[in-house]
C-alpha cells in the first residue's frame, strides 16, 4: 500500500485552488468571438487595405471594353464594376490555398485552342503581398487561368 500511495500525484488542497467566477470570463470570451468573426479587423480606420489592385484589360476584338480599374478589398471598393464579387472570388481562391496570380507552370501541357486577343495585367498588393501578373488567352491553360479569375477579369465566354 505504501508503494501505491507514493505513485499518486500530489493533489492540492481545496483551500489552495482559486476559482474564477464564470461571469468574469464572459467579456473575455465575447472579445475573442468578435476578434474571430468574419470581416472583423484590427486595422485602424484609414489604414492601407490588404488588397489594392490595378486591373488593366485590353481587348482589340472589342468583346469587352479596354479599361483600367482599381480594386480594393476589406472593404470592397474602387472603380472595378464588380468589386464585391471580385473580392469574394479572391477570398474563395485564398481559402482553397490557390495563388490566383501564379503563372502557368513551365512544362505544363496545354491545348492549343486560342481564346482570343484579350490581355490583362494586374499589379498591386493582395493580402499584403506584391502582385505583378500578366494574363492572356493564347492556349487552353491561359484561358483556364483567365476564367479562374472571373469576375476580377471580365468574362469573355
Amino acid at each position: 500500500m505504501r508503494r501505491l500511495a507514493s505513485l499518486v500525484p500530489c493533489v492540492p488542497s481545496v483551500r489552495s485552488v482559486r476559482v474564477t467566477p464564470v461571469a468574469s470570463l464572459v467579456p473575455l470570451a465575447l472579445a475573442g468571438l468578435v476578434a474571430l468573426a468574419p470581416g472583423a479587423s484590427a486595422a485602424t480606420p484609414g489604414a492601407e487595405p490588404a488588397t489594392a489592385l490595378t486591373v488593366t484589360v485590353s481587348d482589340p476584338s472589342g468583346s469587352v471594353p479596354s479599361a483600367t480599374y482599381e480594386l480594393r478589398c476589406a472593404p470592397a471598393g474602387g472603380t472595378h464594376p464588380r468589386a464585391a464579387e471580385a473580392c469574394d472570388r479572391l477570398g474563395v481562391l485564398d481559402r482553397d490555398g490557390a495563388d490566383p496570380f501564379a503563372p502557368v507552370p513551365a512544362g505544363r501541357m496545354c491545348t492549343q485552342i486560342y481564346g482570343g486577343p484579350a490581355t490583362a495585367h494586374i499589379t498591386g498588393t493582395w493580402r499584403g503581398r506584391a502582385v505583378d501578373a500578366a494574363f492572356d488567352r493564347r492556349n487552353g491553360c491561359e484561358t483556364a487561368r483567365w476564367h479562374a479569375l472571373v469576375p476580377v477579369l471580365p468574362s469573355l465566354g
